[in-house]
This record gives C-alpha cells, sequence and structure tokens, in this order.
C-alpha cells in the first residue's frame, strides 16, 4: 500500500516556475514508477511524466517536454516535478500517481494516487 500526498502548487505567471513534491508513505516506494498527472476543468486527466524506479528512465508528452522535469529522492521517498516556462494552458490540478514495475503514461496502469494539487497560470 502506497499513500500520496501532493503539495506546491500555487498561483504563478505566465514563464514563472513551480515544483511540485509528492511524498509517499511506505517502505517499497523505490520499487514503485512514479507518474505525474493532471487534469483541467471540463477535461480528461492527462499524462504529464513518469520515471523509473531507479530515476534513470524518464517520458514525457510533447506539450511538457523541455518545460517539465521529473525526479525522484527514494531515500525521501519524494517524487518531484519541476516545471518551468509555465503557460495558461498548464492550468489543472496536478496528480501524482504510483505503479509497480515499468513506467508507463496510461493512467489505467497506476495503482495509487494522491488527492492532487492546484496549478494556476495566470497570462
Amino acid at each position: 500500500q502506497v499513500q500520496l500526498v501532493e503539495s506546491g502548487g500555487g498561483l504563478v505567471q505566465a514563464g514563472g516556475s513551480l515544483r511540485l513534491s509528492c511524498a509517499a508513505s511506505g517502505r517499497t516506494f523505490s520499487s514503485y514508477a512514479m507518474g505525474w498527472f493532471r487534469q483541467a476543468p471540463g477535461k480528461e486527466r492527462e499524462f504529464v511524466a513518469t520515471i523509473s524506479w531507479s530515476g534513470l528512465e524518464t517520458y514525457y508528452p510533447d506539450s511538457v517536454k523541455g518545460r517539465f522535469t521529473i525526479s525522484r529522492d527514494n531515500a525521501k521517498n519524494t517524487v518531484f516535478l519541476q516545471m518551468n516556462t509555465l503557460k495558461p494552458e498548464d492550468t489543472a490540478v496536478y496528480y501524482c500517481a504510483a505503479k509497480y514495475g515499468s513506467i508507463s503514461r496510461r493512467k489505467n496502469d497506476y495503482d495509487y494516487w494522491g488527492q492532487g494539487t492546484q496549478v494556476t497560470v495566470s497570462s
């Protein structure tokens, strides 16, 4: 069982940066691939980033590639999402998720989810 708690969201101007954190409980955190997803009002939850248990493998969709960076610290049971050059279209609730095994961009592959943190980018 893994419990996830996101933090770091807020209001930022376009072009600014935010760093999201996701703290995980459970002693097997390092066994899980982690992902970040987001959901804007009226839209489906979409994939943002994923990282392997080792941190050596990452994957991003084109919409955030080059602007967002996912990383993890297994000693602290935490995964991060550094978001730079934010755009108004990045506004959404951001969710952290965990899955056993390899990375995935499919939300249905993830077993555990956090409650989300709001990110609002003003123009």
